[in-house]
């Protein structure tokens, strides 16, 4: 260790201080569950190219991926259980209802 920096804390060099490190490192990504994957070489090169890019760490870009393919997937789960609803209920719209509406309107000359 240099000074005040800390070689062992991902900083090979001990060039940044221990501090800095640490606050920028995002420690969500590591206290919950690591698992192994498998992916086809191209599109692990694609994500290592996208997350050099973006300047997060690959566990970061998987986890975001991951929580936006499932919030799609819930949000088409929320879409067919209305679906279900409305195919066992009548959509039509209630006639006085609908003759409430049209007296609702000012007439106008065309």
């Amino acid at each position: 260790m240099k000074g005040a920096h800390a070689a062992s804390v991902g900083d090979p060099t001990g060039d940044r201080p221990a501090a800095a490190l640490a606050a920028e490192y995002n420690y969500g990504y590591t206290l919950g569950m690591k698992t192994a994957i498998s992916i086809p070489d191209g599109v692990f090169k694609a994500a290592e190219r996208l997350a050099r890019r973006l300047k997060i760490s690959r566990s970061e870009l998987y986890a975001t991926a991951v929580a936006s393919f499932l919030e799609r997937h819930a949000e088409k789960e929320i879409t067919g259980a209305l679906n279900e609803v409305y195919a066992s209920e009548p959509s039509a719209v209630d006639p006085v209802l609908s003759s409430l509406q049209a007296a609702s309107l000012p007439r106008e000359d065309w």
